[in-house]
């Protein structure tokens, strides 16, 4: 498919950028003092190599309230020279560069302000965000931040960087203002749109007036707030035109808050799910607007340019996922991405942690500084990988990049191991597309690949494996013993998601972490409206907005989780598993924790709860019981080989039980020392 639009290139005030794509300020912590590093350096290197027109770096702090110490700062003036090494880096790789001016206000955790002070808003109103409430900024201090937000901008121009974006967006120090909920002031910064609108309009005119006319300058905004009480897309429009008439060159349009409840990154977002917040500034605005939130499919990026919601898109998570997405898009290799599943375990969960930014796909994520110079193997090696899961299939794909004579074995008719259990939740699809990525890779490498393959001990003998034989087996799941389970039937969650058995109409699921969650919602969905036949009835008004809202809140299949210890949820990432709980609740599953089943029949199972100290009987109308309760290391034809073939190498979870992040970085740091 030939992509015309995304290649076209637009001018933003004199900065001529050569394609519509745009890497978007994410929070990298790459730079733990606020200086350049060799570390951040380098990962943006290589996205500018891998063909985006343009990235915006950041977030930036420019001063001692707005932002975490290991984001990025030009808050002095010795910062500039390291700063212009990076931009003159990005510009011999063929990239513009800006740069995010960033201030959080309320969401700054006291653990990043100064010992003994607070972080600062325009009203003292608690942030749920934070857990924590800042100080109401005095106008001196409303004051501060503006000239400081314009002598960062200063150093930007002198550091080389062609732009510089100020962040209105995600519920930070701008949006704050701008909100009715969080800007109680009574003077001239509060109250009215217009006086709401004042201290943004301030910030604009000081950094504009600090770079001059001729400089690009960007806005990020909240297309919508989601906040109940707070700003909408029509108040967010209506900033866009305020702000396009103060000086503003470009406007980036995303999503709500950090305290919204409505999902903003997770697969639970469709593609583009926002395209159409852009799209009404858009029709509101002459000057360029750029499209964000979940785009990573080049057709969707293309279409809307198409449809005209935009005119730049923003690939954000895309790119730290695949650095090369641009470029393989150019040359006609978009089945060579490799996709962003969504999952924000490497990016978002990371930064709860003030960790910086790795990615469950991409294993060189962050290391690129240390594996710039690998060399290929002076010896290419002939290697056998058993197991055809992610790790064996990361494993196989980078050790035959880098040369070796690669040979897979998968036990199972296709690749793909536990991605065809991981990908069945609702909002996992997007792992179905890493399975398309490796069959891609594995064939473009010449992996030889065979499915359906018992392995025999004299096979690996005679294949002559240079002795070295990879074992990436996976896992096998717990089994408990449950009293009177003979009386009913009990399946295993991987065999429900696999698709391997269709539970009943009264689900008992043993085991509340991530899996049991997902396997609830899973089946719950399945006893709901599907996206389709939402779609039909509403077109079709085939019932009433009340009826089809009904039925879309409810199951068919009543779904309970019963838990031994004191909460539901343990396993998921933080900040990833609160869509797939509230939908629990949405959906009516009924959850008991600090219970254990004690009594099984045929039609029923009869649980204890501990509940105040006292333990309460409850009886529960079940005709299938869902195991989720872990899993073991499958290491059986490790443990038959490693005495008899020399240099037996095991991996993923055959080695120890984790997650895909883990056994995909695993399998790419051990191709690279193999």
């Amino acid at each position: 498919m030939i992509f015309d639009r995304l290649f076209q290139p637009i001018d933003i005030n004199g900065l001529t950028l050569k394609n519509r794509l745009v890497m978007p300020a994410i929070h990298h912590l790459y730079t733990p003092d606020g200086y350049a590093t060799a570390k951040f350096n380098e990962y943006y290197w290589k996205r500018a190599e891998g063909g985006v027109g343009l990235v915006i770096a950041g977030g930036c702090r420019f001063d001692d309230y707005g932002a975490p110490w290991a984001m990025m700062s030009l808050q002095h003036d010795d910062m500039i020279p390291g700063w212009k090494e990076f931009t003159d880096g990005m510009h011999k790789r063929g990239a513009a560069v800006a740069v995010q001016l960033y201030h959080a206000g309320r969401y700054s955790r006291k653990k990043n302000v100064p010992e003994g002070k607070a972080a600062l808003a325009p009203s003292a109103v608690l942030a749920s965000y934070t857990n924590e409430t800042a100080k109401a900024m005095t106008k001196d201090e409303i004051q501060e931040v503006v000239q400081k937000w314009a002598n960062a901008a200063v150093r930007a121009k002198k550091a080389g960087f062609d732009a510089v974006e100020i962040i209105g967006c995600g519920g930070y120090l701008i949006c704050q203002f701008l909100s009715p909920i969080t800007n109680l002031r009574t003077d001239e910064y509060g109250g009215t749109w217009e006086n709401r609108c004042r201290f943004p309009l301030e910030v604009i005119a000081a950094v504009r007036a600090a770079v001059g006319p001729n400089y690009p300058l960007f806005m990020r905004i909240a297309g919508n707030d989601f906040m109940k009480g707070s700003n909408t897309n029509t108040e967010a429009v209506e900033f866009a035109k305020v702000i396009e008439k103060a000086g503003i060159d470009m406007i980036n349009v995303t999503g709500g808050w950090h305290e919204t409840n409505i999902p903003q990154l997770p697969g639970d977002v469709p593609g583009a799910g926002y395209s159409y917040l852009a799209a009404a500034v858009k029709n509101a605005v002459s000057v360029p607007v750029m499209v964000s939130n979940r785009i990573n499919n080049p057709r969707t990026a293309e279409e809307m340019l198409a449809l005209g919601r935009g005119d730049l898109i923003s690939l954000g998570r895309a790119l730290i996922a695949d650095p090369e997405w641009v470029n393989k898009v150019q040359t006609g290799r978009s089945n060579e991405i490799r996709p962003c599943v969504a999952c924000n375990q490497g990016c978002l969960a990371k930064t709860f942690f003030a960790q910086p930014v790795e990615c469950l796909v991409n294993g060189d994520c962050g290391l690129e500084y240390q594996r710039k110079d690998t060399l290929k193997p002076a010896a290419a090696k002939k290697l056998l990988v058993i197991g055809g899961g992610p790790c064996g299939c990361e494993f196989a794909v980078k050790a035959s990049e880098l040369g070796h004579d690669v040979t897979l074995w998968e036990k199972e008719a296709a690749i793909g191991g536990q991605l065809h259990v991981v990908f069945a939740p609702p909002g996992k699809h997007e792992f179905a597309n890493l399975i398309k990525y490796y069959e891609t890779m594995l064939k473009k490498h010449h992996v030889k690949t065979a499915v359906n393959k018992t392995v025999v001990e004299a096979d690996i003998v005679a294949g002559g494996f240079d002795a070295v034989c990879v074992l990436a087996t996976g896992v096998t799941p717990k089994e408990i013993i449950l009293p009177g389970a003979q009386a009913a039937t009990v399946v295993n969650a991987v065999d429900v998601l696999a698709g391997r058995v269709i539970p009943g109409k009264n689900v008992v699921i043993v085991g509340g972490g991530s899996v049991g969650c997902e396997t609830a919602q899973y089946m719950a969905h399945r006893g709901s409206l599907s996206p389709e036949q939402l779609f039909f009835l509403s077109v079709q008004k085939a019932e009433t907005p009340e009826k089809i809202q009904s039925m879309l809140n409810s199951s068919d299949r009543n779904v309970t989780i019963v838990e031994i210890q004191k909460s539901i949820g343990a396993g998921f990432e933080p900040g990833t598993g609160w869509p797939v709980l509230k939908d629990l609740k949405r959906l009516g599953i009924t959850q008991h924790t600090l219970s254990k089943i004690t009594e099984i029949t045929s039609e029923s199972v009869i649980i204890e709860k501990t509940k105040d100290n006292t333990i309460e009987t409850i009886k529960i109308l079940c005709d299938t019981i869902v195991l989720a309760v872990g899993s073991n290391s499958n290491t059986e034809l490790y443990e038959t080989l490693k005495g008899k073939i020399d240099n037996v190498f095991v991996i993923g979870d055959s080695k120890k039980v984790g997650k895909i992040f883990d056994a995909i970085r695993d399998a790419n740091a051990m191709a690279l020392s193999i």
